[in-house]
């Protein structure tokens, strides 16, 4: 795929327009792919994890950066390697090699012409795994229509309803237009689960949600439009595991953890919808980091 679009780049709903040959647009990203570790990940849902892990691709930048972002080192473009779509090929197969149960790219959208050109090389050498789109949820229709054949699953948040949380947070109001429209993307191409003889998914969505502190009616209204728009055709991922980063304290109400008793009301509201398709998460998560050393590894 031709790289003509980068010179004005629209791929994610920001659409600045950067000539990323020249400069970087809001995602932080120049036009060469920046990634800041390429390892096997065990902390992803246990369909996509396994015991063998998940063979992770971390991408620095980031189209949405959030404030209370956990990766804020590789979202700000702070760490990682440049390299080419040559190299990031090899790395696909090299994480195969590794036992991966798939490859599972993290926050790629401002790649996506490099990541398809990748994949189209690394199918050529013998990559058979399945391709995870993991990202925020802010994406373009268009953009995710692009990945049309590539994406076995995608793995995506669904941050916001709220408008106005969207927009302190996020700086991106229309978050929510941007969420249900790329989602309806997503599961024109993967309506429907599969999964082979040990568990483990080969094609189909999980979209995934963090609670945030003082956010529960945002929360129990995104899980309500999961529910109802797509039923049990998708599996949904309620996470506890918010944990405060230094630099808030212009936004002090994050300044905490979900409590135990905020995250049972979530999962016993979710129950009495009838939701079946869910993973949720134990106490212990909020205390567990989930933030891997970005030291390049395997880049």
């Amino acid at each position: 795929m031709k790289y003509d679009c980068l010179s004005s780049c629209t791929l994610c709903p920001r659409e600045c327009h950067a000539d990323r040959f020249n400069t970087t647009g809001f995602c932080s990203s120049p036009v060469e792919v920046t990634a800041a570790r390429a390892a096997l990940h065990m902390w992803e849902e246990p369909c996509i994890s396994g015991e063998e892990g998940s063979g992770t691709v971390f991408f620095s930048g980031c189209p949405l950066k959030c404030v209370y972002c956990q990766n804020s080192p590789i979202a700000h473009q702070k760490t990682g390697r440049k390299i080419t779509d040559d190299r990031l090929a090899e790395i696909f197969l090299e994480l195969q090699d590794k036992g991966a149960n798939n490859i599972n790219l993290v926050t790629p959208t401002h790649y996506t012409i490099s990541v398809i050109n990748a994949l189209d090389k690394a199918r050529s050498h013998g990559l058979h795994l399945p391709v995870v789109y993991n990202c925020s949820g802010y994406e373009k229709a268009e953009t995710i229509e692009m990945l049309r054949g590539y994406i076995d699953i995608y793995l995506t948040d669904f941050k916001y309803l709220d408008q106005n949380a969207a927009a302190r947070y996020s700086n991106a109001p229309d978050y929510p237009e941007k969420a249900r429209s790329a989602l309806s993307q997503m599961f024109s191409q993967q309506p429907c689960a599969g999964f082979d003889e040990r568990g483990m998914m080969k094609k189909g969505i999980i979209v995934r949600h963090l609670m945030l502190p003082g956010q529960i009616n945002d929360t129990k209204n995104i899980i309500r439009y999961l529910y109802e728009t797509y039923h049990d055709d998708i599996f949904i991922s309620i996470m506890n595991q918010f944990t405060p980063m230094p630099g808030l304290d212009a936004y002090p109400e994050l300044n905490r953890k979900i409590t135990d008793r905020e995250y049972d009301e979530v999962i016993d509201f979710a129950v009495d919808l009838g939701i079946e398709n869910a993973f949720v998460q134990d106490g212990a998560a909020a205390s567990e980091s989930f933030i891997p050393c970005f030291d390049c590894e395997g880049i």
